[in-house]
């Protein structure tokens, strides 16, 4: 039961039994032993020993429901969700680079706002919306 001060669980907290686990997921509670036991799913404990699920280890149990009653083997779930789980932190990292490359080219856009007129050269003039763009520049050989 939750309390009102307390709140509801968390998404990753660990709170229910293995029965209500069991039942959740629509898995026989030995299935979700077995699936940890060959390492599908890692469920919290408590101090003595007991299992704990979590929200997302009740959706996580539900998706291998879904895999293996479409006939795919304990191996073959195993190397999905490696697959999904590498490319969730790849998605990561790629949002992590996108908004490192945006904070670049905010200070470089500050830089050039405030620097002062660079002398005259005779180089063509990049302007300022190829910022964020590769430019190449070749020169003649005179």
């Amino acid at each position: 039961m939750v309390s009102a001060t307390q709140g509801p669980p968390g998404e990753g907290e660990a709170v229910f039994v293995i029965s209500v686990a069991a039942q959740l997921s629509g898995l026989h509670p030995q299935t979700l032993r077995t699936y940890e036991r060959v390492g599908l799913i890692t469920p919290g404990r408590t101090g003595g020993g007991g299992r704990r699920y979590s929200y997302s280890d009740i959706e996580r149990l539900r998706g291998i429901a879904e895999l293996t009653a479409s006939g795919i083997g304990i191996e073959g779930v195993r190397r999905i969700l490696d697959l999904e789980n590498a490319a969730a932190a790849l998605r990561a990292r790629n949002a992590e680079l996108v908004a490192e490359l945006e904070a670049v080219r905010e200070a470089l856009r500050q830089a050039l706002a405030v620097r002062p007129a660079a002398p005259r050269s005779n180089l063509p003039a990049v302007p300022q919306a190829a910022i964020g763009q590769s430019v190449v520049v070749w020169r003649r050989k005179s």
